[in-house]
């Protein structure tokens, strides 16, 4: 875990799935070794919601670090800002995974065969998976 902060941070992470955005944010939390809630806005559509909500704004993956929140950012801009705000100690270790770049064909094509699945009835009565509907 992190050399400099006398506490680990409270992270919260809006990612999805399958995302190379996402899976960037990861890589670093994985680098660090740091616990973090992530919380899947493909697979809870209340999580996008509490996401948009928080942030004013649609694109993901975000990340809350101590009740800071970070709109639509990289894996590389999350490490950058724990780094600036002394949250970790900068390290030359390389991530596991690319943390900056977008999805690659095959996340693109797993991402579209899960929802898919996801609408093909599994979703309730109606067929619409993870649709929020509001009752009067």
């Amino acid at each position: 875990m992190s050399d400099t902060a006398e506490q680990p941070p409270n992270i919260t992470c809006y990612l999805k799935t399958y995302c190379g955005w996402s899976e960037g944010v990861r890589a670093i939390m994985r680098k660090y070794e740091l616990e973090y809630e992530e919380k899947d806005i493909i697979a809870n559509p209340a999580f996008r919601w509490e996401m948009e909500q928080k942030t004013g704004q649609p694109l993901s993956p975000c990340v809350e670090i101590n009740g800071k929140m970070l709109p639509d950012v990289s894996g590389e801009e999350v490490e950058a800002w724990m780094v600036e705000n002394g949250l970790v100690k900068g390290s030359e270790a390389e991530p596991d995974a690319p943390i900056d770049t977008s999805c690659s064909p095959e996340q693109h094509e797993a991402q579209a065969r899960m929802e898919a699945e996801a609408q093909s009835g599994e979703g309730g009565e109606d067929g619409a998976a993870g649709k929020i509907v509001f009752l009067d």
